[in-house]
C-alpha cells in the first residue's frame, strides 16, 4: 500500500483524525463508559472572614441526572491549617486529595517544617495539571484550596482551572455546577470583617440557594440528618462545624424562606 500524498491545500497536518478521513479509513468508535455515567461532585464554596476562612460543600454526587451519592464529603482537611474542596469527577478528585495529603505530610517530615501555604497551593496546581488527560475525557477536577497563613496571620483562598492554573481570590470563591448561584449569594452578603458565625451562616445560605436553583447540588436533608460539610480554618487550625450547629443555621434559613413566601 502506497503512502498517501496530499497537496498544500489538502494537507491534514498533525490532525490524526483528519488524516484518517482524507485516506478513507473508518475512525474507530469508542464505546463503554460515558462522561455522564461518572459520579461528579458539585458545589463548593469558601470565603475569608476576620479570623481565617470558612469552606463548605454540599453532599450530593450525581451521574448525569441520577443521584449516585447523598453523603459524599467534598471538603477535606489537607493538613492542620488548610483544606481542599473538590468539584468534578469524584474518583480522580478523591485520589488527588489523598496524594496531596501524603505529599504535605512527607514534606513536613523530611524538612522538619510545614510547607508554606502558597507552596501548598502550587503543589495542588501541579496535581490538577497532571490530570489534564483525564479532564480531556470528561473527568476534570476543579478544586478550591484555602487555609490560614501562619506567616501572614490571615486566611487565603485559591481556585483552579482544568490546566492547573491557580488564582488567589480576595474575598470568596465558588466552584461546581451551582457555583453561579452560590457566588451571587456570597457576593451580595459578603462584608469586610465578618465574624465566624456570620461567615458560616453566609456559606450555608449560598449552598441553600445553589441547591434551590441547581438540580446537581444537594440541600440539607433534615429527614436523614445529612448536612453540608462546613469547616472553619483559623489560627487554631482546622475545625469542622458540627451537624447540630448546621441544623440550627438551616432551620433559620428554612423559617426565613417560609416567611418570605407566605
Amino acid at each position: 500500500m502506497a503512502l498517501p500524498v496530499f497537496d498544500s491545500t489538502d494537507d491534514p497536518g498533525t490532525d490524526f483524525s483528519r488524516l484518517l478521513s482524507r485516506t478513507g479509513v473508518a475512525q474507530p468508535s469508542v464505546t463503554g463508559l460515558r462522561a455522564e455515567d461518572i459520579p461528579h461532585a458539585t458545589t463548593c464554596v469558601a470565603l475569608r472572614f476576620d479570623g481565617g476562612v470558612v469552606m463548605g460543600g454540599d453532599r450530593r454526587a450525581t451521574s448525569g441526572h441520577l443521584i449516585s451519592h447523598r453523603s459524599m464529603e467534598k471538603v477535606v482537611q489537607a493538613d492542620s491549617h488548610s483544606g481542599v474542596a473538590i468539584a468534578g469527577a469524584a474518583g480522580p478528585a478523591v485520589e488527588m486529595i489523598k496524594l496531596f495529603q501524603v505529599q504535605l505530610e512527607y514534606y513536613e517530615k523530611v524538612q522538619g517544617t510545614a510547607l508554606s501555604l502558597e507552596g501548598k497551593a502550587n503543589q495542588l496546581s501541579s496535581l490538577v495539571r497532571s490530570n489534564l488527560p483525564g479532564a480531556m475525557q470528561g473527568m476534570g477536577v476543579v478544586p478550591i484550596f484555602a487555609g490560614y497563613d501562619q506567616r501572614r496571620e490571615t486566611g487565603r483562598l485559591w481556585d483552579y482551572d482544568l490546566l492547573g492554573g491557580r488564582y488567589e481570590e480576595r474575598d470568596h470563591v465558588a466552584t461546581g455546577s451551582g457555583s453561579l448561584h452560590a457566588a451571587t449569594v456570597m457576593k451580595m452578603g459578603f462584608r469586610s470583617r465578618l465574624d465566624r458565625d456570620s461567615s458560616v451562616a453566609l456559606v450555608c445560605r449560598s449552598l441553600w440557594e445553589a441547591a434551590e436553583a441547581d438540580s446537581a447540588t444537594g440541600g440539607p436533608d433534615m429527614v436523614r440528618g445529612i448536612f453540608p460539610i462546613v469547616a472553619v480554618i483559623d489560627g487554631e487550625g482546622w475545625n469542622r462545624v458540627t451537624d447540630e450547629e448546621l441544623e440550627a443555621v438551616f432551620t433559620g434559613i428554612v423559617a426565613s424562606a417560609r416567611e418570605s413566601s407566605s
